[in-house]
Parts: structure tokens; sequence; C-alpha cells
């Protein structure tokens, strides 16, 4: 057994000077097909892509933020005020954590409750365990108040 232990490394030497090459061979090889993988985003292979249906291409993907109605809250408070897109991002951001945690309150309630809708009393009582103290008080009026105008209209 030992004398095949012996033979074993003195084998790999031939077979370690080859990859040297290989590695060489193999490298362009390997990295060839990662260049073939990536496609631009939307696009397949072949004529499935954007000209499918009748030559048209497809259009950007459309994100939606909240930044057309933090602009015109703005402009209701100070009209004279503008707003870097870098202020916006962060308002935008803002927006989307306070939707996320009183969405998932809400959620949590209504599952509490054995319900299958969160109405306006979950989003009501998260907005009161969410927000703090007085911020709480006037998000509660601007909704009541919000939601009496849908309900008459």
């Amino acid at each position: 057994m030992a004398p095949k232990a012996e033979k074993k490394p003195a084998a790999k030497k031939p077979a370690e000077e080859e990859p040297a090459t290989e590695k060489a061979e193999k490298a362009p090889a390997g990295k060839k097909p990662k260049a073939e993988k990536r496609l631009p985003a939307g696009k397949s292979a072949g004529k499935e892509g954007g000209e499918s249906k009748k030559g048209r291409k497809k259009g950007k993907k459309s994100v939606e933020t909240y930044k057309i109605y933090i602009f015109k809250v703005l402009k209701q408070v100070h009209p004279d005020i503008g707003i870097s897109s870098k202020a916006m991002s962060i308002m935008n951001s803002f927006i989307n954590d306070i939707f996320e945690k009183l969405a998932g309150e809400a959620a949590k309630l209504a599952r509490y409750n054995k319900k299958p809708t969160i109405t306006s009393r979950e989003i009501q009582t998260s907005v009161r365990l969410v927000l703090p103290g007085e911020l709480a008080k006037h998000a509660v009026s601007e909704g009541t108040k919000a939601v009496t105008k849908f309900t008459s209209s």
C-alpha cells in the first residue's frame, strides 16, 4: 500500500504540468458561456424577445413612487420651496417604510381577529399603535376626514 501512495504523487506531477496549459485553454472557454448567459433584462435568446409582437419593442418597466404626491403636498404647504432629487428619494423611502409598518400591523390585527379583510378600522388601530402620540391623533383625524369625504361622494 505504501508504494501506491508514493506513485500517486509522481503521477500528479505530469498532470499538474498539463493543467497549466489546460487552464489557459479552459479560461477563455469558461468565460464565453458566462458572456453568452448574460442577456439584457426583458430579452431572451431568439425571436421570442421584444420583436415577437409585430416588431414592437418592450418599454421600460415602470416603478411606482410617491414623488408626484410628495411634490403636490409640498406645493400646498410651501408653494415657493422646491425639493432636491436626493431629498425626494429620502421622502419616498420614508413613505414606503411607514406604509409597510402600517400594512404589517393592520395585517396582524386582521389575523388576530380571524378576519380576511383589512378595513379602515384595522388601519386606524395600526396608526394608533405605530405612530407616536400627537402624530397618531392628527393622522386618525385626517384619515377619518378622508374616509367621510370618500363615502359621501
